[in-house]
């Protein structure tokens, strides 16, 4: 049985992508690694294992090109209201809350919010599939 343990993004600025998912979803550097040309930089919190790891490559000035394949990140929250207007009220510009449904039945409710990158991250309630 395969286990999933990371995602890799790309980002220009270590600190601002740092302070960003740690102000949004409370992720700490579990570990941090320096090479000559790159870094890697794992988060994750308390709620997970899985981390979300950071790959800046030094030197690197321009934006990268997020392209039309990369899809999103997604976390679950307990209360999809109050975390919209505190991301809201601190300046990070989140979407509408939309629900889902399949047949009349609630699938997910949910927002986007984009990270300094330009990578949209869905913020879902936690409930249903999503618990």
């Amino acid at each position: 049985m395969a286990k999933a343990v990371h995602s890799m993004i790309r980002v220009l600025d270590e600190e601002r992508s740092v302070n960003f998912y740690k102000d949004v979803f409370g992720l700490e550097v579990a570990e941090r690694f320096e090479f000559d040309s790159f870094t890697l930089v794992y988060l994750r919190n308390a709620e997970s294992e899985f981390e979300l790891e950071l790959t800046i490559n030094k030197g690197r000035l321009d934006p990268y090109d997020l392209g039309e394949g990369y899809g999103h990140l997604a976390f679950t929250v307990e209360d999809i209201e109050a975390e919209h207007t505190r991301l809201r009220e601190a300046g990070y510009q989140p979407r509408d809350i939309v629900e889902l449904t399949k047949d009349d039945v609630p699938l997910a409710r949910f927002f986007f919010v984009s990270d300094p990158d330009g990578y949209k991250i869905e913020v879902i309630q936690r409930e249903g599939r999503y618990v």
